[in-house]
């Protein structure tokens, strides 16, 4: 038996390595009703070897006695690309059984459907939240962490109180949280009138959630010290937050001791700093949040405020159903038609370009 041509094995590994290819092309673009039918494809290496032996036994030879008769004979390059035709009918025997393992692609969406939880932040803005136990102070380290909470709420209406010796709403209830956060940027001391009125800031943030209609209504109110400015006591505003279904998380600032804060205001505005002790009614701070189902929370520097925050952010999960839909297209018509057009074409090089005379 006559050795194979380097032209027939190439041609082996040229027609496997396609369809081989084909094959991990569409087996990752799409699901297959009858996946067996892809045990046929082991029929294509061993037709192709059996086509090659076949091809080398039809060669005929002639014995010449001196290649001068050659010399001016031009290579028939035609004769090397014929047993491109099989390699036509193989790639279309490979579309065949790809259509009959009857490719599906798949078409999938979800509808989801939130039930929101409204959330009030108010937050202590008096000049004691300067204080320089938190980095760069208590107030800048506040708003830091409850913007980082505000990424984490997206499907969540948020809203912004905040206060001193009297309250106002800095923003209302929204679900845009980019503008939510450029306004808790813009929030500093010294806009109201001085003080603490923690019982006047809860009650303001209780008014805004009262006619809300969310599953879940939550408070986080944040002091670093003592109520003593307002005509509504803390507790009282915590009764009615719990008349209103309101949770109210009670979050009390400030390290032990002593710390860096300002005392006394320059007419420039700028503050003369010293050492003051830390003073937090943190006995009222845990009654308004066992009187409303909330919790209380001591945070004496800015990574236990953080830690604080995800925490209520674990408690206060937004319940998410989501209803998944899908449907399945048949695609084995593709392979059908790639099949019968690799056949004509077949034909047609058959008939014109390798047309053989007998």
């Amino acid at each position: 038996m006559k050795k194979f041509k380097i032209a027939d094995i190439i041609f082996i590994l040229l027609v496997n390595l396609v369809a081989f290819a084909a094959w991990r092309m569409a087996v990752y673009s799409f699901e297959y009703a009858n996946p067996e039918y892809f045990w046929a494809l082991l029929i294509l290496p061993l037709w192709s070897i059996w086509f090659v032996l076949k091809e080398e036994k039809m060669q005929p030879e002639v014995q010449l006695s001196t290649f001068e008769l050659l010399k001016s004979k031009k290579i028939n390059w035609l004769g090397f690309f014929r047993p491109g035709l099989f390699g036509l009918r193989l790639l279309a025997l490979a579309c065949v059984i790809f259509a009959l393992a009857r490719p599906q692609s798949r078409d999938s969406w979800q509808d989801a459907t939130a039930e929101g939880i409204d959330v009030m932040i108010a937050l202590d803005i008096s000049a004691s939240m300067l204080a320089k136990d938190f980095s760069p102070n208590r107030l800048e380290a506040s708003k830091d962490v409850a913007i980082q909470f505000i990424d984490q709420r997206r499907t969540d209406r948020i809203g912004l109180v905040v206060y001193e010796g009297e309250s106002y709403t800095q923003c209302p209830l929204t679900s845009d949280h980019k503008v939510l956060k450029q306004l808790f940027k813009d929030v500093k001391t010294g806009l109201i009138e001085g003080g603490t009125a923690i019982g006047m800031g809860l009650a303001t943030a209780v008014n805004r959630l009262r006619e809300s209609e969310a599953k879940s209504k939550v408070i986080i109110l944040l002091t670093d010290g003592v109520n003593n400015k307002g005509a509504i006591a803390p507790i009282t505003a915590a009764e009615i937050a719990k008349e209103f279904g309101i949770r109210v998380y009670t979050i009390g600032v400030g390290s032990t001791g002593m710390a860096l804060s300002p005392v006394r205001m320059y007419p420039n505005g700028q503050y003369q700093y010293d050492k003051v002790k830390v003073e937090i009614d943190e006995l009222t701070l845990e009654k308004i949040a066992f009187q409303t189902g909330g919790k209380y929370f001591r945070a004496e520097n800015k990574s236990a405020l953080k830690d604080i925050y995800e925490q209520i952010d674990k408690l206060e999960k937004t319940k998410i159903k989501v209803t998944e839909y899908s449907q399945k297209t048949e695609e084995f018509f593709v392979f059908a038609l790639w099949a019968g057009m690799l056949l004509l074409f077949e034909i047609l090089l058959k008939t014109t370009l390798f047309r053989s005379i007998p």
